[in-house]
């Protein structure tokens, strides 16, 4: 087997590596691959399949692409450096597809020429415009997009480069994995480097991978992959009900804090006026009143009565009801008398 491309046995899974630019003579070859698949899939359930390629030959592409799409395995596509131009193709054959967050996806008008008269040039643009036509139909089955959006946004001359979190945003990917750090200035062919030399050693070796995922307590009554992606589509959905919740105990919350701020409030207005009562008809007086105001804190119940227990020390004016606008005693006194000297 070529360096750049062979099939890993594993356990449970197998990895099959895209390393290498794409066409019949060179690192990553379509039959090779389509062999490859196919004893994989005799002897696995699911096949992980990285990729750090360049791009290459169209028509292997393709080939490539069909190979995987068609395939009845569970296959899950890594980019670990970079999917260029047909590799770009290739990755996003319908599969779930994981970038790193290092790795880079590009697009591009399809390259080529050839040498002969002007009938024979003509030939070709028109079968290099067919290609592109093909390859904006399978990028926009992807994206859910028509094929001219595709054609005038990336096949106008240029390499459109696309960050992990660009192409998860456009609906390139699935998701973005982790790796360890590649410097951000890294040139393509430096990023490429560095991904090869990470053949002999796991890409992500804290990620909890689908088959450790179902041995989970939560999944142990899943008896098929149907039951488990089912669990997990109800776990999604819970998980889709989470910021309605934390929207509805917030307010809730708010709400409670106002009733509890008014009960607060009303409580010291009623021990106020409890303490202001006791102290206006003499039962307690400012020395006392603290004492008082602890046990109604307290204890409400058993303040109250100790307050109703207490005698009240009336003030004598209070028993007097003298109006000083009424005649004393006295003057009335001397008013009668002067009134009978008068009458004699």
């Amino acid at each position: 087997m070529n360096k750049f491309f062979n099939m890993i046995p594993g356990s449970e899974a197998c990895c099959i590596l895209l390393y290498g630019d794409i066409g019949d003579y060179d690192d990553v070859r379509s039959g090779d691959i389509a062999r490859e698949l196919l004893e994989a899939e005799s002897a696995y359930g699911k096949i992980d399949v990285r990729i750090n390629s360049n791009g290459g030959d169209v028509y292997a592409g393709i080939a490539i692409f069909n190979a995987l799409k068609n395939s009845k395995a569970d296959i899950t596509i890594y980019v670990d450096g970079i999917a260029a131009s047909m590799a770009s193709v290739i990755a996003l054959c319908g599969k779930p597809v994981q970038m790193s967050r290092y790795s880079r996806l590009m697009l591009h008008s399809v390259m080529g020429g050839c040498y002969g008269n002007k009938d024979e040039m003509r030939r070709c643009i028109a079968e290099i415009e067919s290609l592109e036509d093909t390859l904006c139909e399978m990028y926009a089955t992807r994206l859910g997009k028509e094929k001219d959006e595709i054609r005038s946004a990336y096949f106008d001359g240029t390499d459109h480069w696309l960050r992990a979190d660009e192409a998860l945003a456009l609906g390139f990917i699935d998701g973005i994995y982790d790796a360890d750090p590649v410097p951000e200035d890294s040139t393509p062919d430096q990023v490429y480097q560095i991904f090869n030399n990470r053949l002999d050693k796991p890409q992500n070796e804290e990620q909890m991978n689908l088959d450790e995922l179902k041995k989970r307590p939560h999944f142990k009554n899943c008896a098929s992959d149907e039951d488990f992606l089912r669990e997990i589509g109800v776990l999604e959905t819970e998980a889709g009900k989470v910021p309605g919740l934390n929207t509805e105990v917030n307010r809730l919350t708010g709400e409670l804090k106002v009733f509890q701020d008014k009960a607060k409030t009303d409580e010291e207005n009623t021990r106020k006026k409890l303490l202001d009562d006791a102290q206006e008809d003499g039962r307690i007086d400012a020395t006392t009143r603290p004492i008082y105001e602890n046990l109604l804190v307290k204890d409400r119940e058993n303040g109250e009565k100790a307050l109703e227990k207490l005698t009240p020390k009336r003030k004598v004016m209070n028993d007097l009801h003298v109006n000083p606008t009424d005649e004393s005693p006295w003057n009335k006194r001397q008013r009668e008398i002067k009134e009978k000297l008068n009458r004699k």
